[in-house]
């Protein structure tokens, strides 16, 4: 079931993407509300899972991972045991930065960074290929970023 959101919460879901270190007292202003409720109301949003945490978005190659790849991995079984296995093992791989498990000819797509090609072929080579379950591994290097959008999209 979709959570039921009031124009209050979108709003606050919205100034919260966008800018997730603000005060309560400044998030407040921004919503039209006092302080108190809209603590509350953010506090709320928190327990029913809508926001999931509070990061701080970095530039990965201005800290030296210079390659961006994903990785198409095909499994040779898609038994729930074996997919559970596999995502326990990506968990570990911290090269890895974003995991989908997919439908069609493709059963995991991965998103990796790594300081330097050689790193990441490495990886590719001595983990990811070697790993239980896996048939087959594709990767593509990203030739640069062209959207970079991690919200999600909310109208006003």
């Amino acid at each position: 079931m979709k959570a039921r959101l009031d124009a209050i919460d979108w709003h606050i879901l919205k100034e919260l993407q966008e800018d997730g270190r603000m005060t309560n007292v400044e998030l407040a202003r921004r919503v039209g509300i006092s302080a108190p409720p809209c603590l509350r109301r953010v506090r709320a949003l928190e327990e029913a899972g809508l926001i999931r945490g509070y990061r701080t978005l970095l530039d990965e190659k201005q800290l030296g991972f210079d390659v961006t790849a994903f990785a198409m991995v095909g499994l040779h079984s898609q038994k729930e045991a074996d997919l559970i296995a596999f995502e326990k093992t990506v968990q570990a791989w911290d090269v890895v930065r974003e995991s989908y498990m997919l439908s069609g000819e493709v059963d995991f797509l991965l998103k990796c960074v790594a300081p330097d090609l050689q790193s990441f072929q490495n990886f590719v080579i001595s983990e990811l290929t070697a790993a239980p379950n896996v048939a087959s591994v594709r990767t593509a290097l990203t030739i640069r970023r062209t959207k970079d959008e991690p919200i999600v999209p909310i109208e006003d």
